[in-house]
C-alpha cells in the first residue's frame, strides 16, 4: 500500500521514506484519506496537525524545498523553502522544481489530502 498526495486538489508525486511514521501514517489513511489544513510559517513552509501522534525519530537536517517531514511527532510540514531544525523525514516532492513548489505553497493556507492506494 502507497501514499497519494494532493495540495489544494493537485495530485503530486512523492517518494515516502521507509520509517515507522510513514508506516503509521500509511496505516491511519488505511481507514481513509486524511484532509490536513496546513498554515504558512517563516515564508519557507505549510504546517498544520496531523489530529495523532506518530512515531518520531527527530534528528536535526536542513530541508530542501518539497521536503514533507513530522515535526513535534503530530504535526505535518511541506517545505517550499529551507530551515534547519529536528524533524522525522516523511519524504519528498519529486515531480516539481523549486518555482513550481512556490507557486503552490507560497499561500496563506492550502489543505493536503492523504490517501491510500
Amino acid at each position: 500500500m502507497n501514499l497519494q498526495m494532493t495540495v489544494d486538489g493537485t495530485p503530486v508525486s512523492v517518494k515516502w521514506e521507509q520509517n515507522a511514521a510513514v508506516e503509521a501514517l500509511r496505516d491511519l489513511c488505511a481507514a481513509g484519506p486524511l484532509t490536513v489544513a496546513l498554515s504558512a510559517y517563516g515564508g519557507f513552509e505549510q504546517v498544520g496537525p496531523l489530529g495523532t501522534r506518530l512515531p518520531a525519530s527527530d534528528t536535526r537536517m536542513t530541508t530542501s524545498p518539497g521536503d514533507l517531514v513530522l515535526y513535534s511527532g503530530n504535526q505535518l510540514v511541506v517545505f517550499f523553502g529551507s530551515n534547519t531544525w529536528s524533524y522525522t523525514k516523511l519524504g519528498h516532492i519529486t515531480d516539481l522544481d523549486d518555482e513550481g513548489l512556490r507557486s503552490l505553497l507560497d499561500r496563506d493556507s492550502v489543505t493536503v489530502v492523504l490517501a491510500a492506494r
